[in-house]
C-alpha cells in the first residue's frame, strides 16, 4: 500500500505537468478546431528559456522561491510571445484565406519540425541540466512514503495555474469571448467579438502554460534538450483527447489520469511500457469513447 501511495503521489505530480500542456491543445482546438502539434516545442522553448534565465540572473547558484517565480515568469512571457508569433505568421493567413483543416494541420507539423531544428541550432543538440532553482529536501515521510518540497512546488504551481485559467475562461470578459468564438465564430463576429484577438489570446495563454510546464519538468527531471517536447507533446495530446478535446476541465482531469496511469505502469510492470501506455489509452478512447470522458457528441446537419 505504501508503494502504491508513493507511485500515486508521483503520478499526480507528473499528471499536473501533462495537464498544463494539454490545456494549450484543448483551448486552440476549442477555438479553431486545430490540433497545434507545435505545442510540444513551445514547452521545450520554455524549459530552455528557464535554463538560460536562471544562469544569467544567478539563480542557479543561489536557489530560492523568488528565483523560481522570476524564472517561471520570464519563460511564460517568452513563450507567450512565441505563441503569438506562431499564430500570426503560420495560422492566421490560412484562417483568413478559408483554408480547410488539412492545410493548418500540415502547417502545424511543419512549425514543429522548424522549432525542433531551430532549437538544435540555437541551443545546441547536446543535453543540458536544468539548475536547481530550489533546494530539494524532504518535507514529510510516513513509513516509506516521502514527500519532497519540489513535488509540492510542482503540484501547487500546476494547480494554481489551472485554477487561474479556469477563472479567466469562466469569469472574465475575455473568457466569455473565447467561449463565444468556440461555440460559433461567425455569429460571435457579428455580435462584435474581436475574433482575431481572441484567437491570438488563446495561443498566448496556451503557450504560457506550456512554458510553465517546461520549468516544472526542469525541476523534477533536470535533463533537457531541443527534442524534449516531442513525446510529452504527444502524451499531452492524448490527455486532451482522454478528457474530451476542447473541454478545459477534461484536459486537466485527462492529464492527471494519464500521469497516474503512466507512473503505476512504470512502478508495477516496467518503465519500458511508460511511453506505450499513452498510445494504448489513445486507442482505447478512440474505440470506446471518441468524445473523451467529458466531451459531448456533436451532430452535424447535412
Amino acid at each position: 500500500m505504501e508503494n502504491f501511495l508513493q507511485q500515486l503521489l508521483n503520478g499526480v505530480t507528473w499528471g499536473g505537468i501533462y495537464a498544463l500542456i494539454a490545456l494549450g491543445y484543448t483551448m486552440v482546438y476549442g477555438v479553431l478546431k486545430l490540433i497545434n502539434f507545435a505545442h510540444g516545442e513551445v514547452y521545450m522553448v520554455g524549459a530552455m528559456t528557464g535554463f538560460y534565465v536562471a544562469h544569467a540572473l544567478g539563480f542557479a547558484s543561489q536557489p530560492s522561491l523568488a528565483g523560481l517565480f522570476v524564472t517561471l515568469a520570464a519563460a511564460m512571457l517568452a513563450c507567450a510571445a512565441l505563441g503569438a508569433l506562431i499564430e500570426r505568421v503560420a495560422y492566421r493567413p490560412l484562417r483568413l484565406r478559408g483554408a480547410g483543416r488539412l492545410a493548418p494541420l500540415i502547417t502545424a507539423i511543419g512549425v514543429s519540425l522548424l522549432l525542433q531544428n531551430a532549437g538544435q541550432l540555437v541551443f545546441g543538440a547536446d543535453p543540458k541540466f536544468f539548475p536547481s532553482i530550489i533546494e530539494s529536501r524532504e518535507l514529510l515521510r510516513v513509513g516509506s512514503i516521502a514527500l519532497s518540497n519540489v513535488q509540492v512546488v510542482v503540484l501547487v504551481t500546476a494547480l494554481a495555474l489551472m485554477a487561474g485559467l479556469e477563472f479567466v475562461v469562466m469569469r472574465t470578459r475575455f473568457g466569455r469571448a473565447m467561449r463565444a468564438v468556440s461555440f460559433d465564430a461567425p455569429a460571435a463576429a457579428l455580435m462584435g467579438v474581436p475574433v482575431d484577438r481572441v484567437v491570438l489570446g488563446t495561443f498566448v495563454l496556451g503557450s504560457a502554460l506550456a512554458a510553465a510546464a517546461g520549468i516544472l519538468v526542469g525541476l523534477s527531471n533536470p535533463k533537457i534538450d531541443p527534442l524534449m517536447g516531442v513525446m510529452p507533446g504527444i502524451k499531452a495530446f492524448v490527455a486532451a483527447v482522454l478528457g474530451g478535446i476542447g473541454n478545459i476541465p477534461g484536459a486537466m482531469v485527462g492529464g492527471l489520469l494519464l500521469g497516474v496511469v503512466e507512473t503505476l505502469v512504470s512502478g508495477y510492470l516496467s518503465s519500458t511500457y511508460r511511453d506505450a501506455i499513452a498510445f494504448l489509452v489513445l486507442i482505447a478512447i478512440l474505440l470506446y469513447r471518441p468524445t473523451g470522458l467529458f466531451g459531448t457528441p456533436q451532430t452535424e446537419k447535412v
